[in-house]
């Protein structure tokens, strides 16, 4: 078992040994994480958080100082656009006496719970719960549910945006350079940081469940 493990890393390494050189790289990687990380803003079926710890390790291990740099104002910036674009189909529904697709599929996606959470802490905290929606874990589609039912302008929304990307973005990219820092091979880093990734995205929701299964809990057995 042992030698068929070491056979698979030893082939996954030569592959990465052959990549293309930093500039073809470059010329497709950040045209694929800013589409990547958009898309996923939008619909929810990229990790877009991995996306950009990932791209993160990959720069850290380029000759290019500015590269890091670089994967920052990318993400930053598809971010940004995903959840303008988003809230702007959002209002369109909130507008419309029929509603629209978009805005009940942000119904959908937003647990009752959440969102009552989401619309308490609008009312005490403004647009700087926003900066928090984006570093909180499936915290960004109630906060922006509860931002359209409150009929927040979208340049009140584009005003807490701006901040709350530029936050995750540099939130995930510092997993990725930790996870980059551990080892010599871009690939063991990849792995590093999408795993650092996907344990801080579901450790609320499992922690929810834990403290729902204890006795006397709300929800859990009596």
């Amino acid at each position: 078992m042992s030698s068929r493990l070491s056979e698979v890393l030893g082939r996954l390494s030569d592959t990465v040994g052959r990549l293309p050189p930093e500039s073809t790289q470059q010329a497709v990687g950040y045209p694929s994480l800013f589409l990547l990380v958009a898309l996923g803003a939008l619909v929810p079926v990229v990790p877009t958080g991995a996306v950009v710890s990932s791209a993160a390790v990959v720069a850290l291990h380029q000759s290019n100082p500015l590269s890091l740099l670089y994967v920052f104002l990318v993400a930053s910036l598809a971010a940004f656009l995903g959840d303008v674009t988003l809230y702007w189909l959002g209002q369109r529904g909130v507008r419309s006496r029929n509603g629209s697709r978009w805005l009940a599929e942000l119904r959908g996606r937003a647990a009752p719970d959440r969102l009552a959470q989401a619309q308490s802490k609008l009312e005490d905290h403004g647009v700087l719960v926003l900066v928090l929606s984006r570093l909180i874990p499936a915290g960004r589609i109630p906060v922006m549910l509860a931002c359209l039912l409150a009929r927040m302008p979208l340049r009140t929304f584009v005003r807490g945006d701006v901040p709350a990307c530029l936050a995750w973005a540099a939130t995930y990219q510092l997993i990725g350079i930790v996870g980059g820092s551990v080892f010599d091979k871009p690939w063991q880093g990849v792995v590093l940081a999408v795993t650092l990734t996907v344990v801080i995205s579901g450790a609320p929701a499992l922690w929810r469940r834990l403290r729902q299964g204890r006795p006397g809990s709300a929800g859990g057995p009596a």
